[in-house]
């Protein structure tokens, strides 16, 4: 399977932190070896190199830290000065971070047939998260059987 720019980039990431199996996936680990500080208040964002996480229950805070990481490792200035256009666009980038941030392919792929309830049971994200990241994950792995039987051809 070929990896798309973004999933290599967490791979990365994640290889630099020591980080391989889903029970490895925490915020205070991840957040304290990227030098991030966690704290907790009544909305979420990220403010220089602490982000901000609106208590909620364990999954929405591991999906809206990895969307907060995702501003933080790839967007540079402040949203407020913006362009509404871009701010979307940022926006856009930081959700799709987060599939692939909380829901790593490469630790996904070592589940055979794997389902959304695994996804939920070992990522510790919300059902419909879930659900999104396993069409995603699904539609590469069907796109790499097209291309292999187009190229048996």
């Amino acid at each position: 399977m070929r990896y798309t720019h973004l999933e290599d980039y967490i791979n990365e990431l994640y290889k630099y932190l020591s980080i391989e199996k889903p029970h490895q996936l925490r915020i205070d680990i991840i957040a304290e070896n990227l030098g991030l500080s966690i704290h907790y208040g009544t909305t979420t964002f990220r403010y220089y190199d602490s982000i901000i996480l609106k208590r909620t229950n364990r999954r929405r805070e591991w999906q809206s830290f990895g969307h907060e990481v995702g501003h933080y490792l790839r967007h540079y200035g402040n949203q407020l000065r913006l362009h509404p256009l871009f701010t979307d666009l940022q926006e856009h980038q930081a959700n799709h971070f987060a599939y692939h941030f909380c829901v790593p392919t490469f630790m996904l792929k070592e589940i055979k047939g794997v389902t959304a309830h695994d996804i939920v049971r070992f990522f510790n994200v919300e059902f419909d998260f879930a659900l999104r990241r396993l069409e995603m994950y699904e539609s590469k792995v069907i796109e790499k059987v097209a291309e292999n039987t187009r190229s048996c051809k």
